[in-house]
């Protein structure tokens, strides 16, 4: 039986992949940072029979690449297929990014990967196996506002190309994937609103591409072959491209983040990071000069009051306070939980990156607020079984991502794959 390898398979196309191939057969060795929604994957995924295992790791991280191999060894004896799928974004703009952000998305983009193909590496001959790496359309046409993400990206393209020609001796496949624009929570999960609707591509579509892909074992996989050639044009006419994005950003869907100057608060508060620790981001904060909402960026003028920008990264400030590496950084260990409401985002904020997916799997923001009840203890599964019935994947990585919003909100408590309500939302 094959063994295949997905990093980035707590949510959207890594999740899809992981069903797919459970299905399909496969031995499934599941990567993510989410352990609760690794948790319900595993769960789908023996429910219908299939074989898992599961593992929290952080790709970026320099230890990751051998456990994760250790992992797929001990369960499973062997390695078929690794899937570098795991992403990360911090928006922004790049020259204001810290050092940490940095190492964030080229680690997670390159820097792991290749450590992960590098570990994997005897188990790959032996097997004459197959690596994808999956990169994005902004590593030809990069996209402002999101940071290292484009150069990142970037890097992996470069880095898949080499790897090709290094393995192919060894009987190695190497892909490179271009997954077109998708349907999942990744953008607004960053705070972006994402792409239009219409021209999004389903996880589902692109997972049973990359299954086809074992077989046919490609050199490129463009998964929206109109998008790939629509991104081949512009990179043709860069300053065309560069033109219609600065006025039309809503076709990467990056519009809530391209047209801010630096704020008051400095631009990476505007991303929730996930990595830098309070005193980082406070201190990144203070150090940018206040400007007027309608000052130019480069000159410096005291404001008067908080533009909306300031307010959208106080509230950004005040979600991470109240995550769960927030309490570990501005707490002590056995403190108990703020009670000030202001302390976190209101219940409003906490689901608005969410929004438009709730709309899309018909979860009411009514069902939700009426779940918080205080010192309730929620369980994934049986939430989503309580608004739609029998449901799907989608449904329940919707679910999933809710609680976890309302985690980082406050609102609930992670506590060994349950949510315990600390606080209604009034």
């Amino acid at each position: 039986m094959s063994v295949i390898v997905i990093t980035g398979a707590s949510s959207g196309i890594g999740r899809a992949l992981a069903l797919r191939a459970a299905r399909a057969g496969y031995e499934v060795v599941a990567i993510g940072r989410n352990q609760v929604a690794l948790d319900a994957l595993a769960e789908r995924v023996r429910g219908e029979r299939g074989r898992i295992t599961t593992g929290a790791y952080d790709v970026a991280e320099p230890a990751s690449a051998r456990a994760i191999v250790a992992l797929a060894r001990d369960a499973f004896g062997r390695i078929d297929v690794l899937v570098n799928n795991a992403g990360h974004v911090a928006v922004g703009r790049l020259s204001q990014q810290s050092d940490a952000q940095l190492r964030a998305q080229f680690g997670t983009h390159v820097i792991g990967p290749v450590a992960l193909v590098r570990e994997a590496l005897p188990l790959l001959r032996a097997s004459h196996g197959h690596v994808f790496m999956v990169g994005s359309g902004v590593a030809r046409v990069p996209v402002p506002g999101l940071g290292a993400y484009p150069p990142s990206k970037a890097a992996t393209r470069s880095a898949t190309s080499i790897l090709r020609g290094e393995l192919k001796r060894d009987g190695i496949a190497v892909t490179y994937v271009d997954p077109g624009v998708v349907d999942t929570a990744f953008m607004s999960r960053a705070g972006m609103p994402g792409a239009p609707a219409a021209i999004m591509a389903m996880p589902e579509d692109v997972a049973r591409k990359i299954l086809v892909a074992v077989r046919t074992r490609p050199r490129v996989l463009n998964a929206v072959p109109w998008q790939t050639a629509v991104v081949a044009l512009a990179e043709l006419f860069p300053r065309v491209t560069d033109f219609v994005i600065a006025r039309n950003p809503a076709l990467v869907g990056t519009q809530n983040v391209l047209p801010a100057p630096a704020p008051a608060l400095g631009a990476e508060m505007l991303q929730t990071p996930a990595r830098d620790t309070a005193a980082e981001a406070i201190d990144a904060a203070m150090s940018e000069p206040a400007r007027a909402p309608s000052a130019p960026v480069d000159e410096a003028a005291p404001a008067a009051e908080p533009s909306a920008t300031d307010v959208t990264a106080m509230a950004a400030l005040d979600r991470y306070a109240s995550s769960d590496e927030g309490e570990a950084e501005l707490h002590p260990a056995n403190a108990p939980p703020p009670s000030d409401p202001a302390a976190a985002a209101d219940f409003g904020a906490a689901l608005e990156p969410l929004r438009r997916r709730m709309e899309r799997v018909r979860l009411s923001e009514t069902f939700v607020r009426d779940l918080l009840r205080p010192d309730a203890v929620l369980e994934a599964h049986e939430v989503a079984m309580r608004w739609a019935g029998m449901p799907n994947k989608n449904e329940r990585a919707a679910t999933v991502e809710v609680l976890d919003a309302l985690s980082d909100a406050g609102f609930l408590q992670r506590d060994a794959g349950r949510y315990r309500v600390l606080r209604s939302p009034g």
